[in-house]
């Protein structure tokens, strides 16, 4: 009952709260990542939802679009505004996605939802991580976040769908909290911890 019906109730009730609540803060940081990314405060791409639905997840951008002389975007540490830095490290990049929260795209908790492109290197254990809405946080991240590899990461998405709780939730988001406040194991260029999916498993 929690999972197909009170989950969605708590979610939609919580986000739209918190929307609220943070709203003075997303119109500061609009501001600021206005004039940063030189009239581009928002970020936008095509993640899977749930049943590996498309949608589009919305966060606030900590990086530039400048490009080298080949028009090749820099790398991500070139691009990153100071800003941005201190956007990420407080994971105040991810407030926007309550709206995505408000839209059933996601959910508070469940598994993050990754780049579409890695979709066909799951294995089908692992395609249960899409049987979920995918979450702002979850239990992978409440365990090491960025600084898992891969395989433990999605084994955490795994063992939250079969086991999804009220319990289990609440659990989740107060560690979520605990990380935020006191900035663990959070990683301001996840690129430099762990290689993308896709490229690992094409080189195994």
């Amino acid at each position: 009952m929690y999972k197909r019906f009170f989950k969605r109730v708590i979610d939609f009730t919580v986000a739209l709260i918190g929307l609220l609540i943070f709203s003075p803060i997303i119109v500061i940081l609009t501001i600021c990542l206005f004039f940063a990314n030189k009239g581009k405060p928002f970020f936008y791409q095509i993640r899977p939802g749930k049943n590996e639905q498309p949608f589009k997840i919305i966060k606030f951008k900590t990086m530039t679009d400048e490009k080298d002389e080949k028009g090749n975007l820099l790398p991500d540490e070139e691009r990153l505004t100071k800003i941005g830095r201190f956007v990420r490290k407080t994971s105040l990049d991810e407030l926007l996605q309550l709206i995505n929260v408000l839209k059933a795209d996601m959910s508070l908790i469940g598994p993050r939802p990754l780049l579409l492109r890695y979709l066909p290197y799951y294995t089908e254990q692992e395609r249960l991580r899409h049987t979920v809405r995918p979450g702002i946080t979850g239990l992978a991240q409440v365990n090491g976040r960025n600084l898992l590899n891969w395989e433990k990461r999605i084994q955490f998405d795994i063992d939250y769908v079969k086991e999804v709780s009220f319990l289990m939730d609440c659990k989740i988001l107060t560690l979520t909290i605990k990380s935020v406040l006191f900035s663990e194991n959070i990683v301001v260029n996840p690129g430099s911890q762990l290689e993308d999916l896709d490229k690992q498993r094409k080189n195994i």
